[in-house]
């Protein structure tokens, strides 16, 4: 069995506790116009081409992105790093794209981690369904928790996908007792009014357990906007500007009335 991958990053702090080692599964279902990774939206191998400017001069050159990778290819990377990961309390994370779009092959290698004694993250839209869920929640310690919109007509117009069964996945886990990074995008523009994030909030203290550990506010940011353009992918975030770091601060506050540790960014 493989899995498709577009990136391997190693020596990762962003992505969970410690340093880890996050592979970036290619495939999502949810089509979130701000995305940063749109190489990972297909789930499928593509070949894109790239175009550099020198100059007046454009040069174009051919790129593949994704790459399959057998259960023992990816425990192979690990083990490079063994020694970083345990001596720092760290481990592996499953981003993307989404995991669950592979969950088979997720499955199996969650598995391999554990049996390696090695922490595992996955993080997820939570986008699919509880049975898959259900069976990797024995194999992973944390979940990082994408909740973008409690609004379920204005999910679907700014992700491409309903809320319904992201919030049952929610409970699901919180019902697990696994670890629970709640991570809260703020899309000026799409998500970031004061509605959305007070009924975000009140969301979060009626089914908040301790399993959830913190929750991480992600300002947008353009430095995905260069990925657009290096793969002739179409951008439609050119006049969203990045909150400030006042609105930042007023958030993390806002949302400490929860009792749970906030932090900005990953």
């Amino acid at each position: 069995m493989k899995g498709l991958i577009f990136s391997v990053k190693r020596y990762s702090v962003h992505d969970g506790p410690g340093i880890r080692v996050s592979f970036f599964m290619k495939g999502c279902p949810l089509k979130c116009l701000w995305c940063h990774n749109p190489e990972g939206i297909s789930p499928y191998p593509e070949s894109v081409i790239i175009s550099k400017r020198t100059g007046t001069r454009i040069f174009t050159s051919k790129e593949e992105v994704g790459k399959y990778y057998s259960v023992e290819d990816v425990m192979g990377i690990i083990e490079k790093d063994e020694v970083f990961l345990h001596q720092s309390g760290g481990g592996i994370t499953f981003t993307g794209g989404e995991p669950m779009l592979q969950v088979d092959f997720l499955h199996q290698v969650l598995k391999s981690c554990k049996a390696g004694g090695y922490h595992t993250a996955v993080d997820t839209s939570g986008y699919s369904s509880s049975e898959n869920f259900k069976t990797i929640i024995p194999f992973t310690d944390l979940f990082l928790f994408d909740l973008k919109h409690l609004d379920n007509k204005r999910h679907l117009e700014i992700t491409g996908c309903e809320n319904i069964e992201i919030l049952k996945n929610f409970q699901l886990l919180l019902e697990s007792g696994k670890d629970i990074m709640v991570r809260i995008p703020v899309i000026p523009g799409y998500n970031d009014d004061n509605d959305n994030m007070e009924s975000l909030r009140k969301f979060i203290i009626t089914t908040k357990t301790e399993s959830v550990r913190r929750i991480n506010l992600l300002p947008f940011h353009k430095t995905g906007s260069s990925k657009y353009a290096r793969f002739n992918f179409p951008y439609s975030m050119e006049g969203v500007q990045q909150p400030s770091a006042e609105r930042m601060k007023e958030l993390k506050e806002f949302f400490s009335g929860t009792g749970i540790k906030v932090k900005i960014g990953g």
